[in-house]
C-alpha cells in the first residue's frame, strides 16, 4: 500500500462553482475540508472549517450548484463550519468521485494553503493511484510532492504543531524558504506574515524541533529500519 502527497491547484473556479465563490468571498478564509463525499446521483457534500464572517460565506455560496447548506456559529477565534450539498458539476463531480472510482482513501482533514491550493494525501495501490492522477480534470493542476509506503496509524508530524506554528511553517514551505537556494528570506517571510522576524524565527525553530523529534521517535519505535 502506497501514499501520494498531492497539491491541487483548481484555479479561479475552485473544485466546484460553490467552492470558487467561497474562495473569492471577501472576509472569509477556507482553512480545512473535514469531509468530502460523492454520492451515486452525482451530487457531493463538503464540510469546511472557515474563518471570518459567516454571513459573507452564506452570501457567497448561494447560487448555481448549491442544493443545501448549513453553518455553525463562529467560535472566539472566528472559526466556524459550513456544510454544503453540491449539484453534480465538473470538475467537482469527477474530483469528488475519484476515491470511489479507484478504491482510494483520502486522509482528512484536507488543508487549504494561503494561495488557494489544497494539500492532501491519498492512499491505495500504486497502480490505482497513478490511474486516479490521470483522471483528474485538466483544469486542475496537480503536483506530486511525495510518494511512499503507507504505514497505518502514522501521524503527520504537522499535526503536533500549534495552529500558528503550522501556518508559519506551511507558508515558509510554500514560499520556498527551505529550497536550495532559498526562494524567500526570513525577513521577507516575516513581512508577508506581518510579524516580527524574531517571532517567525521562534515559531519555525519550535516547529522544526517538534517535527524532527516526532520523526526520530517513530524511527526508533520501528527499530531503526
Amino acid at each position: 500500500m502506497r501514499y501520494f502527497d498531492l497539491v491541487l491547484a483548481p484555479g479561479e473556479h475552485g473544485i466546484h462553482p460553490v467552492d470558487g465563490r467561497l474562495a473569492a468571498a471577501p472576509g472569509v478564509t477556507r482553512e480545512l475540508l473535514h469531509h468530502a463525499d460523492a454520492y451515486v446521483d452525482g451530487t457531493g457534500a463538503l464540510l469546511y472549517r472557515l474563518r471570518g464572517d459567516p454571513e459573507a460565506a452564506v452570501a457567497a455560496i448561494r447560487g448555481e450548484g448549491l442544493l443545501d447548506y448549513d453553518v455553525t456559529e463562529p467560535d472566539e477565534d472566528g472559526r466556524f463550519y459550513c456544510y454544503v450539498h453540491l449539484a453534480a458539476n465538473e470538475p467537482g463531480g469527477t474530483l469528488l468521485g475519484l476515491p470511489y472510482d479507484h478504491a482510494l482513501i483520502v486522509e482528512t482533514p484536507i488543508r487549504f494553503s494561503e494561495d488557494g491550493t489544497l494539500r492532501l494525501r491519498i492512499v491505495g495501490q500504486h497502480a490505482t493511484l497513478r490511474d486516479a492522477l490521470t483522471a483528474i480534470p485538466d483544469d486542475i493542476r496537480v503536483t506530486v510532492e511525495e510518494v511512499g509506503r503507507y504505514t497505518p496509524g502514522r501521524k503527520d508530524a504537522r499535526e503536533l504543531l500549534t495552529d500558528r506554528q503550522r501556518e508559519i511553517f506551511e507558508t515558509a514551505v510554500d514560499r520556498g524558504y527551505y529550497r536550495i537556494p532559498r526562494g524567500i528570506t526570513q525577513t521577507e517571510l516575516a513581512e508577508e506574515l506581518d510579524l516580527a522576524p524574531s517571532t517567525v524565527d521562534e515559531h519555525l525553530r519550535k516547529a522544526e524541533s517538534t517535527m524532527l523529534s516526532s520523526i526520530l521517535d517513530e524511527y526508533h519505535q520501528r527499530g531503526g529500519d
